[in-house]
């Protein structure tokens, strides 16, 4: 592979990476960190890529795998799985945006796979299209999931706001 093709695979997908990798970690430093070992592992196994998905989908695999890894690294947790992984998540967020927090909770309410489009959405700017290819599923799924979650959000919200009068 030429260093010409490197460049225009760092440069077409590195923001894309490390979006995803900030809606997992909640951290700047942390996703840039993985952003870069994502693309040096990449580099590394090249020739492993099969093109049987898209190649940032490939390369968010490699992130979500070394996420887990420092997850593991940090014996924060002791099982991965990516409930687990998104409640260290909100703890950072917890932290740095207090006033997020009832949002934050109403999330935690969603299912799993809606909670994760929710935060690729609005923490990663991710299309829906991306959300799609990355989660294995329809872009017009994630986007009715979407649709769904921010509705059930404000059904909470509506019957919290009742409750209190």
């Amino acid at each position: 592979m030429k260093i010409q093709d490197i460049e225009e695979i760092y440069s077409g997908y590195s923001k894309q990476v490390f979006k995803y990798l900030f809606c997992l970690t909640h951290d700047y430093a942390l996703s840039e960190d993985l952003t870069q070992e994502t693309f040096y592992i990449a580099l590394k196994n090249i020739k492993q890529y099969r093109g049987e998905c898209k190649l940032y989908v490939w390369l968010c695999q490699i992130a979500k795998n070394l996420w887990y890894k420092e997850l593991k690294k940090q014996k924060k947790i002791n099982t991965i799985n990516i409930e687990d992984a998104q409640l260290i998540s909100y703890e950072n967020i917890e932290n740095s945006c207090i006033s997020n927090l009832d949002l934050i909770n109403k999330i935690k309410k969603l299912d799993q796979r809606t909670q994760e489009i929710i935060y690729l959405k609005i923490t990663g700017e991710l299309t829906f299209k991306e959300i799609g290819e990355i989660l294995g599923i329809s872009e017009n799924l994630a986007r009715v999931s979407f649709y769904r979650g921010k509705q059930k959000i404000k059904e909470v919200d509506k019957d919290e706001k009742e409750c209190k009068l």
